[in-house]
């Protein structure tokens, strides 16, 4: 080997042999885990996007999401797996509450924080939730329902994925509104996962046991929009009101089925992407998080539908 050609090898392998620089170490990015128990609803896919367009906004911080698609064993494996990566955040959007409790747990007390968004765990071992009041906004739905109503109708009730906290809040605040009025009724409800087609499956079956409805409440957009097209499949329409959560901007959102007819009004559920990783980046910096965070909700109605249809 020619002289030159060794010194140069030499070279290269001392400078491989130096000790990191503070400098170079900094330029390690913090890793945030992302788990996200499912991409299909609309809801979910505008929380991804804002989550990663607000992340662009920190060069510090790599954000990596993985889909559990509404299966807790799956999720606990995510959960596993972002440990195992040793993330620095993680991130958690639960499928349901009691079988990822332990997951969570687990992170929080090993010393990665947490942050839990829109479905709670039970306990407190978490770094903050952040999320809206869906009890509140399940009374807003039912006193605005009551008082379309009148105090006096047949109701459907669509439910999303029952083991989610979510789904039992805006359920239980919902029918502790209709409670108050004697002439306000629930005849039929069914469970349909928060997905469209499963709705309208549902509702289909409530279609063929009830001559009369008079209005549909279902716990998201997706879910309301399900029914109201199983209604018009069987010319049924215009017989009923229908009544969702989310108000989702765009073409495909909520606020535009309130302006396009299909809803009668929509309660505004902030998709929170945008605010977790603000949090997250707060929590890298070493700043304090209050430990539970709530966002603003609002009725949407054909009134004020414009306004919530355009990109936020």
């Amino acid at each position: 080997m020619k002289p030159a050609l060794v010194l140069a090898v030499a070279l290269a392998l001392a400078i491989a042999l130096l000790p990191v620089s503070s400098a170079q170490q900094s330029e390690r990015k913090l890793l945030v885990g992302f788990s996200q128990c499912n991409n299909a609803e609309p809801w979910r896919q505008a929380m991804n996007a804002a989550a990663r367009a607000e992340a662009a906004k920190h060069p510090e911080i790599e954000l990596v999401f993985a889909d559990a698609a509404q299966d807790n064993a799956k999720q606990v494996a995510d959960v596993e797996n972002f440990l195992a990566q040793r993330v620095d955040l993680l991130i958690i959007s639960p499928n349901e509450a009691k079988p990822l409790t332990k997951i969570v747990r687990k992170a929080f007390e090993r010393g990665t924080p947490v942050v839990v968004v829109d479905r709670a765990v039970e306990g407190e071992a978490f770094t903050c939730f952040l999320g809206a009041d869906n009890l509140e906004i399940g009374r807003a739905a039912g006193e605005w329902i009551a008082a379309t109503l009148g105090g006096k109708g047949k109701i459907v009730e669509l439910k999303g994925l029952m083991g989610s906290t979510p789904a039992q809040e805006r359920s239980r605040g919902f029918r502790e509104a209709v409670a108050k009025h004697a002439g306000l009724e629930i005849v039929h409800e069914a469970e349909a996962k928060w997905l469209r087609d499963e709705a309208r499956t549902q509702f289909e079956h409530a279609l063929a046991a009830q001559p009369r409805i008079d209005l549909v409440y279902a716990h998201n957009d997706p879910m309301a929009v399900g029914a109201y097209l199983a209604a018009k499949a069987a010319g049924r329409e215009r017989d009923m009101k229908f009544v969702g959560i989310d108000a989702l901007p765009g073409a495909d959102g909520g606020a535009q089925a309130v302006l396009d007819g299909k809803l009668a009004a929509t309660f505004l559920y902030p998709n929170c992407g945008k605010e977790a990783v603000e949090i997250a980046a707060r929590i890298l910096k070493g700043e304090k998080v209050e430990k539970r965070i709530r966002l603003k909700t609002a009725t949407v109605t054909k009134e004020n539908a414009s306004e919530f249809a355009r990109a936020r």
